[in-house]
């Protein structure tokens, strides 16, 4: 996998992120700051945790019968907690993948 590859892989978390409404920490075609790849990842995986804890606390919000919270937006956070998940973890999974590449090159 090459570096044009994760960065489309990026891409396509970032456009991904915006459809869910997941705000991203830098907007799309902006200069990442320091860290490069690695910040950008830990700044993807923080999105995911964010949208899963808002994602929990509106259901339990509902649960609990607190006034204005509707069941069908806690199923649409729940659903777009969950999009944002199956992202990271094929974006993980292309990850590894690459990883494995690059070991299996010969010299």
């Amino acid at each position: 996998m090459s570096i044009s590859a994760i960065e489309s892989v990026l891409q396509q978390m970032r456009a991904t992120a915006l459809h869910t409404g997941i705000a991203p920490a830098a907007a799309a075609g902006t200069p990442v700051e320091a860290g490069g790849f690695a910040a950008e990842l830990q700044r993807s995986l923080s999105n995911i945790s964010g949208a899963q804890q808002q994602a929990y606390a509106q259901a339990e919000s509902f649960e609990l019968g607190k006034p204005g919270v509707a069941l069908n937006d806690v199923m649409v956070d729940l659903q777009k907690a969950n999009v944002a998940f199956q992202t990271g973890l094929q974006v993980r999974n292309r990850l590894v993948t690459a990883y494995q590449e690059v070991m299996n090159l010969q010299a």
